[in-house]
């Protein structure tokens, strides 16, 4: 078998774990979702496996990806992006806006107008992030701080910072963010001049 089409056929089981892990779903409940038994997902996951047309299919239609991004097929030429929203239930979308896996991610994301005294679940995770706002007021919590971002307003942080996203009660929020172990390599770093508020 050609090496390359080994070495994406060998892919796929992680992404396809990964695909399933950002939906926050179980095995079980993706078997529901396609009638492929839970041991045969998790032997997929596990790169055990290899998938069949007939499974990718049911697959690719529950993750909301094609069948060439769960394969990670090579690029064609074509540089546009399939931009597939991600529903999450919560009444937020997400966009991704990168659809290769690993190194810097860019997202666009769309909050719900929220609740100003909801208790923010802070999370902490590897990596870097960078978000700009372009619509609403997006509330940012970063460890002991509670931020408010306006529109063209810019923040970086690391992301093993307790931190959470959420929108404010004015509104819903659109922001971007790029998130990535190498992120801090995305953005330029201005330092303040001394005695410049910031």
């Amino acid at each position: 078998m050609d090496e390359n089409l080994d070495r994406t056929l060998d892919a796929v089981g992680p992404r396809l774990k990964q695909l399933r892990q950002r939906r926050n779903i179980t095995l079980t409940d993706l078997a529901e979702e396609t009638g492929i038994s839970a041991s045969t997902l998790s032997r997929l996951e596990a790169g055990l496996r290899r998938p069949t047309l007939e499974q990718m299919l049911p697959l690719a239609r529950a993750h909301n990806v094609t069948i060439d991004e769960l394969v990670d097929a090579p690029l064609t030429g074509d540089p546009r992006i399939n931009l597939r929203p991600i529903a999450t239930g919560d009444g937020s979308t997400i966009l991704p806006l990168t659809r290769r896996p690993g190194g810097i991610q860019a997202y666009k994301f769309v909050l719900p107008a929220g609740d100003d005294n909801r208790v923010p679940e802070l999370r902490t995770h590897e990596g870097y992030d960078w978000v700009y706002v372009l619509n609403g007021t997006l509330r940012l919590v970063l460890g002991d701080d509670d931020l408010t971002l306006q529109p063209g307003e810019a923040a970086e942080f690391d992301t093993r910072t307790p931190h959470w996203f959420g929108a404010t009660s004015a509104g819903p929020v659109e922001f971007l963010s790029l998130v990535g172990r190498q992120g801090e390599r995305a953005h330029v770093r201005v330092t303040p001049k001394p005695g410049t508020p910031h």
